[in-house]
């Protein structure tokens, strides 16, 4: 598995933000950045795993949501949700030493990678952005 793989589907999410969206009514569609992947453990090491993803999941400038999720229907898969202010606050919590501890940590209970996909919020309940 290579470094960079691992920092965008591991670490980064590994970290909640303490930034909250702009209630004003000022954001603009399309500002925020939003990432949903499929991490596999090795076997038995899911749990162990998000451990590792809540444990870090604190003080990331930028971050407004992160959810680890497990999967029903695969024992050692799970589903991590991430919502940034923006693209740039998450190419820039992949140089904190909190991920860089994140990634030592992670590394070696990771099998694989799954769907990966970036989507662009826009509204919900969560995140401080109701529409």
């Amino acid at each position: 598995m290579k470094r960079r793989e691992f920092m965008r589907m591991c670490a980064a999410p590994a970290i909640v933000g303490t930034i909250r969206p702009d209630q004003s009514g000022s954001r603009k569609e399309g500002q925020m950045y939003g990432l949903i992947g499929k991490i596999t453990a090795h076997a038995g090491k899911r749990d162990e795993l998000i451990e590792v993803l809540l444990t870090g999941a604190k003080d990331m400038p930028g971050c407004l949501n992160y959810v680890a999720a497990k999967d029903n229907s695969d024992a050692d898969a799970v589903w991590v949700t991430e919502i940034w202010v923006s693209q740039a606050s998450h190419q820039a919590s992949l140089k904190l030493p909190a991920v860089e501890n994140a990634i030592a940590k992670g590394r070696p209970l990771i099998a694989g990678f799954g769907d990966r996909v970036v989507t662009t919020p826009i509204g919900g309940i969560g995140f401080g952005l109701i529409r």
